[in-house]
């Protein structure tokens, strides 16, 4: 995971915050990243990481400004995606989630490939949200 991390923080111009967040235990805590000083723990079902989870699909914001319930870990970030991340029985144990300092910075295509990058990782056993698997 945190592989992962680098090479899509260090690869893509746009990517200003890139990191994982894990269920353990009903919250939603900080995994591997990139980037500022992230939010280690996000309330309950607010902000798009739980969106995300709740809707059980990747969610694509062109202004998190205009997000109800946005959680802003740093007041720069401005567009963001987030995709769901999945064990190997399909459960959603976490999110990647991908912020940008530009409005509008991700599409259908980010999804996609962001999508198909996670299919690669098999999870097989639960991770503590400090692994760096």
């Amino acid at each position: 995971m945190a592989t992962i991390v680098g090479v899509l923080h260090h690869k893509m111009d746009y990517f200003f915050w890139t990191g994982f967040y894990l269920l353990d235990n009903g919250d939603l805590i900080v995994g591997p990243y990139q980037g500022p000083v992230a939010c280690q723990l996000l309330a309950k079902n607010t902000g798009v990481c739980w969106a995300s989870i709740t809707h059980e699909e990747s969610v694509v914001v062109p202004n998190v400004h205009e997000f109800p319930g946005h959680i802003a870990c740093d007041s720069r970030s401005n567009s963001e995606i987030v995709v769901p991340l999945k064990d190997h029985t399909g459960k959603i144990i976490g999110v990647l989630d991908v912020d940008s300092k530009d409005l509008n910075s991700f599409d259908e295509t980010d999804r996609d490939s962001l999508e198909k990058i996670l299919t690669l990782l098999t999870i097989k056993e639960k991770l503590p949200a400090t692994s760096n698997k």
